[in-house]
């Protein structure tokens, strides 16, 4: 059985109930759930067979979806303008957290990764939703992450609640990860 093909509009309501989505990005297929909604976030990592600790990538449509979530205070001159010409883009910056931020996303870190997507259907899907969403790749831990639908594990993709249709970005790599408190390159 595989997951209902969803319009924006019933992705939002199935994030809003608590459900997972699936969706393109810019390199890999993606899963997508509420950040505050505990219970989703704690069924995505079980579907994913990855632990709590780690934390988890929150992606958005604009940099002002992450208002309360980063706190730009703590950065070096400049860095807040760095982050902001990266973005839209496949640019992830691990920024120091707000009480805002829950334990489930954070993990074991005082960072919180955040990226705004360039991709149109994922940037949609957040502007429809209204802030920013849970994005991490649609495969179990250490299998390899899905470039097209067709190479999406069929059980996985059972197990969400639905996808949105779309193909993924040029992008042959997950997004660049850095470290916005010293501007190290962690993934790239």
């Amino acid at each position: 059985m595989s997951a209902p093909v969803l319009p924006i509009a019933d992705a939002v309501a199935v994030l809003r109930r608590g459900g997972l989505v699936a969706c393109p990005t810019e390199s890999v297929w993606g899963l997508s759930c509420d950040p505050f909604d505990e219970a989703a976030v704690l069924r995505l990592l079980a579907l994913k067979q990855r632990g709590v600790d780690k934390g988890l990538i929150l992606v958005a449509a604009t940099p002002a979806q992450f208002d309360g979530i980063a706190d730009w205070e703590p950065l070096p001159p400049g860095r807040k303008a760095e982050v902001l010409a990266s973005w839209p883009g496949p640019n992830t910056w691990i920024m120091p957290v707000t009480p805002r931020v829950p334990r489930w996303i954070s993990g074991e870190h005082d960072g919180v990764a955040l990226r705004v997507s360039a991709h149109p259907v994922v940037a949609a899907l957040c502007t429809a939703f209204g802030g920013p969403l849970v994005s991490t790749s649609a495969n179990r831990a250490g299998e390899p992450a899905a470039r097209s639908l067709d190479s999406l594990d069929p059980a996985l993709l059972a197990a969400t609640d639905g996808l949105l249709a779309g193909e993924t970005g040029a992008r042959d790599r997950p997004s660049d990860i850095r470290d916005a408190r010293t501007g190290t390159l962690l993934r790239g």
